[in-house]
């Protein structure tokens, strides 16, 4: 099995939030203390430093701090971390550093000072600007609070920022997910995620679920918000995402072409490509914070091979997130795997009208969009 090196990126968890968040299923837990700063960036930089013979000489692509709640940490502290990360991988030219925030922890100056300490794009976590939406999904900002962060995130000089807003809410009216997004549009940010609410397994909103829309009006709030966000010169590149000419995010583009990327931190995952050993593997590092900051303890907790029966799903399940088209020699190139191991659901999926296929391309059609879970399902191997 021949395999290509993609470009490679870093993710950093941070676990600690405020509060957890009803319908939240992500590694984070809530502050009872003091976030532990200094011990933590430093744990990461020891994780750091085990990972390091995965870069195999690649600079890093791209850098996205996560959570939890990143902006709960001190730009001090975020500098310490990023200028720990450059002085062990290099770091490619202009690359894309994005931190996430919530508007509740969010004061004057705070995104300053993130920028000085080296981050060029802020995620703001805004998910809605109506009061009685932000109680029932458990945010602990206000509207205002929202406003501020976003004006303060366009005013620092900032390379981008992103505003992630949430639709398909309990009780939500189509003229309440309008009304989000047009406050969220006039605020400019050249990124804009806005996915439907999803109940995940093993939450609050899974065990006492909310009663969210009907499926005519989540399909009226799609279509119509679709509309409202090309009329302002969004483009649509992710099954989630919209973006302004160029403000695509850089980070994720890497996940979605199967590019690799370590994860250090609380709970973070890793896809790792190994040209010499013929393997993708995967990594999962210790979950909880008191298990990664305990002294000669590894960071890492799970480390295991994609099954080469699972790498034809493992890649489209990325790929078609993307709605450009996809080179065909990239399958071979990033999976070591023959083409021929597509014909059955590829041909299938033509037949269905779910992909469109050039001599040198494969293409997502707009039915495939709509059902994108029907055509995953196609490589899905017994």
């Amino acid at each position: 099995m021949m395999l290509h090196l993609p470009p490679l990126s870093l993710y950093v968890h941070i676990p600690w939030c405020v509060q957890k968040c009803p319908y939240c299923d992500f590694n984070s837990h809530a502050m009872k203390e003091a976030i532990p700063e200094q011990a933590y960036i430093t744990a990461l930089l020891d994780d750091l430093r085990q990972d390091l013979h995965f870069a195999q000489g690649r600079e890093l692509h791209s850098i996205f701090i996560g959570g939890g709640t990143p902006s709960l940490m001190s730009p001090d502290a975020i500098k310490r971390l990023l200028d720990g990360i450059q002085a062990l991988i290099p770091f490619a030219n202009a690359m894309e550093i994005t931190l996430e925030a919530n508007p509740g922890t969010v004061e004057a100056g705070r995104f300053a000072g993130f920028k000085a300490a080296g981050v060029n794009r802020i995620s703001i976590g805004i998910q809605s600007f109506q009061p009685e939406k932000l109680t029932r999904l458990g945010r602990i900002h206000d509207p205002e609070q929202a406003r501020f962060a976003a004006e303060e995130a366009a005013l620092v000089g900032l390379n981008s920022f992103n505003i992630d807003l949430m639709h398909g809410l309990p009780d939500q009216s189509l003229s309440d997910a309008l009304s989000d997004l047009e406050q969220a549009i006039a605020l400019a940010p050249p990124h804009l995620s806005w996915y439907q609410l999803t109940i995940e397994p093993n939450t609050p909103f899974a065990s006492r679920p909310p009663a969210l829309p009907e499926d005519d009006i989540l399909a009226d709030i799609y279509e119509q918000g679709h509309a409202l966000l090309l009329a302002n010169g969004y483009r649509q590149y992710e099954v989630s995402a919209y973006a302004k000419l160029g403000f695509e995010a850089q980070h994720n583009l890497n996940y979605w072409r199967f590019g690799d990327y370590l994860g250090i931190g609380c709970g973070a995952h890793g896809k790792i490509t190994l040209p010499l050993e013929g393997k993708l593997v995967r990594t999962v590092k210790v979950k909880h914070p008191k298990g990664y900051l305990e002294d000669n303890r590894p960071y890492l907790d799970q480390y295991w091979p994609i099954k080469p029966q699972d790498l034809s799903l493992e890649y489209f399940m990325n790929r078609l997130r993307l709605f450009e088209p996809i080179p065909k020699q990239e399958f071979h190139q990033l999976t070591g795997q023959c083409a021929s191991v597509l014909e059955a659901p590829l041909t299938e999926a033509l037949r269905l009208e779910l992909l469109n296929e050039t001599e040198a391309h494969w293409q997502v059609t707009p039915l495939g969009r709509r059902f994108l879970n029907r055509l995953l399902d196609l490589f899905i191997t017994d």
